[in-house]
């Protein structure tokens, strides 16, 4: 039976992903069962811009006023999530796009109202429907939105949306797909490294920016089924010759 596998892409990456990722994924398909959870802070960055909605940045993550989750809804759910879906068939995978909303796929709820508005944090996943997806040989695509009980629409941190899929289902890796090859340390991409080795490199600023809340919802997404999390290049082949490329995160040295 293939293992089921969650690759997160994120929105800074997506109009770069290479022909050889596309290609690559096209292989890893053969013998993994697929899970893409997609981002699209850029497109909806430039969306806000075009229409005058005033934005800010609160620890990493946008703050989410009723109108800034009208658009981010329209181009998550909308334009991202269909393009995406769009450029899978092309090479011939069988995508379906789906918004956490959908089949009350992700349940959410605010995770500071008075500081962040609309923004969510997953409070269950719907299994069920990812395995009927999975099991009718689909590749589901995920808009990182999900609604609450009485259906209120959150925006959802994409790599906390990846993390949490992949710990319900007991996936046996997370992917996350950036536009670096991985970790970088003076350049050189650090091909293996630990949950304590990730807090020394956080505070020794090694891992700064964008990178930092990537590599905490990996770790928080590491657990006894999940032993390792990858962040792979969307650039370049990260498969190849049955050998993964990027930086393997684990709980520590030789567990997997």
């Amino acid at each position: 039976m293939k293992e089921t596998i969650v690759i997160k892409c994120g929105g800074s990456v997506l109009s770069e992903l290479s022909p050889s990722f596309f290609e690559s994924l096209q292989l890893y398909a053969q013998k993994k069962k697929i899970i893409i959870v997609h981002g699209g802070g850029p497109e909806i960055g430039q969306m806000l811009t075009k229409l005058c909605v005033p934005t800010e940045f609160v620890d990493g993550l946008r703050k989410t006023t009723k109108d800034v989750l009208e658009v981010a809804e329209m181009i998550l759910a909308g334009k991202v999530n269909k393009q995406l879906v769009g450029i899978l068939q092309q090479y011939g995978l069988p995508a379906v796009g789906v918004s956490g909303v959908d089949a009350h796929l992700l349940e959410a709820a605010a995770i500071d109202f008075h500081t962040l508005g609309y923004v969510g944090e997953v409070k269950n996943v719907n299994c069920a429907f990812l395995e009927m997806l999975l099991r009718d040989g689909y590749i589901p695509v995920i808009a990182p939105l999900g609604a609450d009980e009485s259906g209120q629409t959150y925006n959802i941190n994409a790599d906390t949306v990846a993390g949490a899929v992949a710990k319900a289902l007991n996936a046996q890796q997370l992917l996350f797909v950036t536009d670096v090859p991985g970790i970088l340390q003076d350049g050189v991409v650090v091909e293996q490294t630990t949950v304590d080795d990730i807090e020394r490199m956080i505070a020794a600023g090694v891992i700064t920016g964008g990178m930092i809340p990537k590599v905490k919802a990996a770790v928080a997404a590491l657990s006894e089924k999940l032993g390792e999390v990858m962040i792979v290049s969307g650039k370049t082949p990260f498969y190849t010759n049955g050998k993964l490329y990027g930086t393997s995160i684990r709980k520590e040295v030789g567990v997997y």
